[in-house]
């Protein structure tokens, strides 16, 4: 047992939720949420893209964007197509077959989790006064890693109509009785890729390095 202070971001786990659940839910789920509703300013009706939709953020924001009455078009790969349409996608693209920056509808937000497609190419799928939320990005560049990314988009668009914004999670209280709500109404729920035993956490790190992992790894005590 630990001791922690009672206005801690810390809340009671549902009756609904398995602990290893509650464990894959906090950073990930807040960064959708955050993400969605704060930073994007996400509204009931408008459309969200979320590239990267298959990994731990990804499968909460599609739910989380579904909870709050967006249509959602979730981006994957192949082999996870099924798992974001069964979370609640109105569309999903392979990207191994299709390119999203080709398509002709446009959205409202794009939540960028996989930073996989350039400003110029994403920009031509999104409204003028659209936002572009970054989240992640690729670890090409050995100084900079995702941020690199983050600079890269932000100095494309200083001239355009459309706010790009960068941000990390913050822990709070309300945030987290939020997510506890959507778990015990069952409107959330955490995508579970692997299951490793505390002597195993190499072998977990390994494979979340691979960047294939879809949903949450975690790690058993």
């Amino acid at each position: 047992y630990v001791c922690a202070r009672e206005d801690r971001a810390i809340v009671p786990k549902p009756a609904n939720v398995t602990f290893e659940e509650a464990a894959a839910v906090p950073v990930a789920a807040l960064t959708a949420l955050q993400g969605l509703r704060d930073k994007g300013q996400l509204q009931p009706g408008q459309k969200v893209l979320v590239n990267g939709a298959s990994g731990g953020v990804g499968t909460f924001a599609i739910q989380i964007a579904k909870a709050l009455g967006a249509e959602v078009t979730a981006v994957c790969s192949t082999p996870n197509v099924d798992i974001a349409r069964s979370l609640g996608a109105d569309q999903v693209i392979d990207y191994k077959h299709e390119d999203f920056t080709r398509r002709e509808e446009r959205y409202d937000l794009l939540l960028d989790i996989a930073g996989s497609r350039s400003w110029s190419e994403c920009k031509r799928v999104l409204t003028r006064q659209a936002t572009f939320v970054i989240v992640g990005g690729p670890k090409s560049n050995r100084l900079l890693g995702p941020l690199g990314h983050l600079v890269k988009v932000r100095m494309a668009a200083v001239r355009s109509s459309r706010k790009v914004v960068f941000f990390i999670a913050k822990f709070n209280k309300p945030d987290m009785l939020v997510l506890q709500e959507l778990l015990e109404s069952g409107k959330v729920t955490s995508v579970i890729d692997r299951r490793y035993e505390l002597s195993e956490i190499a072998d977990a790190f390994r494979y979340l390095g691979e960047g294939h992992a879809h949903g949450k790894v975690v790690i058993t005590v």
